[in-house]
């Protein structure tokens, strides 16, 4: 029995880690997973007389090898161990035959300390009627919650508009001043949630969120069952969860700087940037910080918005714009003196354009709270606030 090649995926089927052992089964085998009645299935068919309880016996001594090496076998664990994960895979399987599946004789070969994941035993709430982050008897005057969505966005642009790399990092930030043990669910525009249970979005689009990592108060085993989202809150601040989202997005503020070198005797700078995001939507705090030589002297500035500050210590410029609406361009221009003979190469100062930026009541994404139901015994009404927030992360527009 021999195995081809081996993928380590997570629960919506996308490849984490993957070994090709012998060159004969194309990698993009793992593209022919599917979802049956609303799971996802690893399962299937590829060759007619493959030993199949064979196979199963090796994959789950490899996944017992795993856990006795990092603790608990999940996405998170496994993508803080692959390196030695990479290492058993190879010390396993010889051309795809198995090899020593031991792994007190594997850890006399890879000796490399691991990250450990444990899971501590929490007994559950109809037991103990207690939690450990939230204590009994706590009591406020108004019942309120607040739920704060926060989105960064990562990204890169080359000078002609091409996005090189975009990513959404997000959180769902909470302030819960609720009174005795309520029980809260959150509902989202979760596409997994809605291919799990069979129903459809009536309004707006779903979106398929990666990397969820949850506060310890939401209940794993409910979300996975059926993606709900299922908690008792602690009292007062804290994350109920972190996603992220690998999507293509277009940059929300588009710059481009136009460059013009004067015989080494002044340069000029031509700016214009434009709000790529709806005429509703504000962008506050937008400041854009464009580089310069370092020996530059004595500047001027014009800008049809904001203001603009010379930042010698940073060599850099800085356009900030209190406000700036969607739908809207606006345009800067930069003259500065250069001594008559400069040392510096030019490349040196051909760095990234940097935005920063926050656009309250949006997101990029386009998640959204569909529901938050608080139910506790009294039967107090409480009021949930909503905020959504996109923020810059590591923003950046390449000038040349």
């Amino acid at each position: 029995m021999t195995l081809s090649c081996l993928f380590l995926m997570d629960v919506k089927g996308k490849v984490i880690i993957s070994r090709n052992y012998r060159g004969d089964v194309p990698m993009s085998t793992s593209e022919r997973t599917k979802w049956i009645n609303g799971r996802f299935s690893p399962m299937m068919a590829q060759q007619p007389f493959l030993d199949v309880s064979l196979v199963l016996m090796t994959l789950y001594r490899l996944v017992n090898v795993f856990k006795d090496y990092f603790g608990e076998l999940d996405e998170e664990s496994i993508r803080d161990n692959f390196v030695i994960i990479y290492e058993l895979m190879d010390e396993t399987m010889d051309f795809g035959y198995p090899q020593s599946l031991d792994s007190k004789i594997l850890r006399e070969f890879i000796t490399q300390e691991s990250n450990r994941h444990e899971i501590a035993p929490r007994p559950p709430v109809a037991v103990t009627n207690a939690v450990s982050w939230r204590s009994e008897g706590i009591k406020h005057r108004k019942n309120e919650i607040f739920l704060d969505v926060i989105e960064k966005l990562n990204l890169l642009v080359s000078s002609n508009g091409t996005v090189l790399s975009s990513e959404i990092v997000g959180a769902i930030k909470m302030k819960s001043f609720l009174s005795g043990m309520p029980e809260l669910k959150l509902g989202l525009n979760d596409k997994l949630m809605f291919e799990a249970t069979g129903r459809s979005m009536t309004r707006g689009k779903a979106v398929e969120l990666e990397d969820i990592k949850f506060h310890q108060c939401v209940r794993l085993a409910r979300f996975e069952n059926d993606r709900t989202i299922s908690f008792i809150p602690p009292d007062g601040e804290f994350d109920l969860m972190t996603y992220r989202l690998t999507t293509q997005v277009k940059p929300l503020i588009w710059v481009e700087a136009v460059v013009e070198p004067h015989s080494h005797s002044r340069i000029e700078y031509m700016v214009k940037a434009k709000s790529q995001f709806k005429s509703r939507s504000v962008a506050n705090g937008v400041d854009i910080v464009i580089p310069v030589p370092h020996d530059v002297d004595s500047p001027s500035f014009k800008s049809s918005i904001g203001s603009v500050t010379y930042l010698p210590d940073r060599n850099a410029i800085v356009w900030s714009i209190k406000q700036f609406n969607g739908s809207r361009e606006y345009l800067m221009r930069a003259h500065f003196g250069l001594p008559s003979v400069s040392s510096e190469d030019p490349e040196h100062w051909k760095a990234p354009i940097e935005i920063k930026f926050e656009i309250p009541y949006f997101t990029v994404s386009g998640i959204q709270v569909r529901y938050l139901k608080i139910i506790e015994k009294s039967g107090y009404q409480a009021l949930p606030w909503v905020r959504y927030i996109t923020q810059n992360g590591d923003y950046q527009l390449r000038m040349f």
